[in-house]
């Protein structure tokens, strides 16, 4: 485990330093699995914490001591599980629609939590919209009739999300070189120098440190909410007219405050680049390219923005014919291979523990925006932080296959509940993993409140 932590520091720039204490069990049987889950799920937040001393300090001159309790990663990399309401109730992360489908041919995996995914779903199969229980049958049927490759092709034309499912090899053969190749885990490259000092330093490494948050879902609201346990001031900006799912209204807020701005509009784009300003880091989340038109790629926001440090999370990375695609963890298993390289019985593609490619990817966020803070605090220099689940997917892939722990006796429940944090208005999740100087840390902005807050930075 210590060198793939050296790995991913390097690719952060932060080569020969210590990572955290480690307590507890370095492999969780709640994350038992054929491939690393546990490995990465561990390295990747160890990865954020050091990155988190490591700007300390770059900030005050003194690095605080870390350290990271393995069993509470495994509840973390669950966190959406375990999310609770006043009547101890959690809320369901999948649509009917959002599931494993035969072909006639192989397996399809869909995406349809969203409502338009799933409406584009069923017009790319002929289905007419009805309640969920009566169109399943008909998606089951036309899905079946068809080789997955071509139902992959005509969801996507269509707007919709769905992969066939692939092996590793058959991954690379389609020439998917840019999604898994050969770039680091967390790219790290110069974009621009700024006057914009950070703030003076606070009790928490990041403290003062403004980060507006335009991602969505799992893996950008876990990194954003990272950076906000570390002290971060954190704004969520979402679109008024595409509102967040129930679960990631609450999962997706915890930890920073959330607002919400209509950028189609002239006056919308205006208060966004005014958010801009005085942002420290702005981590983006949607499809590469997406945001150009308004302003916020890169190369952008290096322009108009300069010391402002961008952090892109993509699905399939940004080369290649899915570089512009939509994607999420569950589609990005099965297309790369982590299906059948974790299934049961070799007939149909398996899936992870948790949603391993989301949450390790989340963390790398972090990380990467922690590193580039420390680099800026030290040179001046902004830096353009890429990661994407498919790299993700590569990484944790490279590390090969080996028997998988049994899990009989354990009680996830019971261990969840020992990391369990009250959240405000009755609801309770899972604390942020990690201890500075012996302290845990905790998250701010409560109770999540979705798209409640002001569009300022108050």
């Amino acid at each position: 485990m210590v060198a793939l932590l050296d790995g991913v520091l390097a690719d952060l720039g932060l080569m020969d330093i210590a990572g955290p204490r480690l307590a507890g069990d370095p492999q969780p049987a709640v994350l038992a699995s054929p491939l690393a889950v546990a490995e990465c799920a561990i390295v990747s937040v160890a990865a954020c914490l050091t990155a988190a001393a490591d700007l300390a300090l770059a900030r005050t001159g003194r690095r605080p001591e870390i350290a990271l309790d393995t069993e509470h990663v495994a509840a973390a990399m669950r966190s959406e599980v375990w999310l609770r309401d006043a009547d101890g109730r959690g809320i369901d992360g999948f649509a009917p629609l959002s599931r494993l489908w035969r072909a006639a041919d192989g397996w399809v995996r869909t995406h349809a939590n969203y409502p338009w995914h799933r409406t584009a779903l069923l017009a790319s199969l002929g289905v007419h919209d009805d309640r969920d229980v009566e169109v399943q049958a008909q998606v089951a049927d036309a899905i079946a009739a068809r080789p997955a490759l071509e139902v992959e092709r005509a969801v996507y034309a269509a707007g919709g999300l769905a992969v066939a499912a692939r092996t590793q090899a058959q991954w690379q053969a389609d020439g998917q070189t840019g999604a898994m190749g050969t770039s680091p885990l967390v790219g790290m490259v110069p974009l621009s120098r700024g006057s914009l000092p950070l703030a003076e330093p606070g009790p928490l490494p990041a403290s003062g440190v403004k980060v507006l948050d335009l991602t969505r879902v799992i893996a950008g609201p876990v990194g954003t909410r990272m950076l906000g346990a570390l002290g971060a001031d954190v704004l969520r900006v979402d679109d008024p007219h595409r509102p967040e799912l129930a679960l990631h209204a609450i999962d997706g807020v915890i930890g920073k405050a959330s607002t919400s701005l209509d950028a189609s509009t002239k006056n919308g784009r205006q208060a966004l680049h005014r958010l801009l300003d005085q942002a420290d880091v702005v981590v983006t989340g949607y499809r590469p390219k997406a945001l150009r038109r308004l302003g916020l790629d890169p190369d952008q926001v290096a322009d108009q923005h300069p010391g402002t440090i961008v952090v892109t999370l993509s699905a399939w990375g940004t080369a290649g014919t899915w570089g512009t695609r939509r994607g999420f963890d569950s589609l990005v298993q099965i297309a790369t291979g982590i299906g059948w390289a974790t299934s049961t019985d070799g007939i149909q593609p398996g899936a992870l523990p948790c949603q391993l490619l989301d949450h390790a990817t989340g963390y790398l966020v972090a990380a990467g925006a922690l590193a580039a803070l420390g680099r800026r605090a030290r040179t001046g220099d902004a830096t353009h932080v890429s990661v994407s689940l498919a790299r993700t997917a590569r990484w944790l892939l490279d590390q090969g296959i080996m028997p998988a722990r049994q899990s009989a006796g354990d009680d996830p429940k019971r261990q969840a509940d020992t990391y369990r944090t009250a959240l405000g208005n009755g609801w309770t999740a899972i604390s942020p993993p990690g201890q500075l100087d012996g302290r845990p840390l905790s998250w701010p902005h409560l109770p999540p409140a979705y798209a409640q807050a002001p569009p300022d930075w108050s």
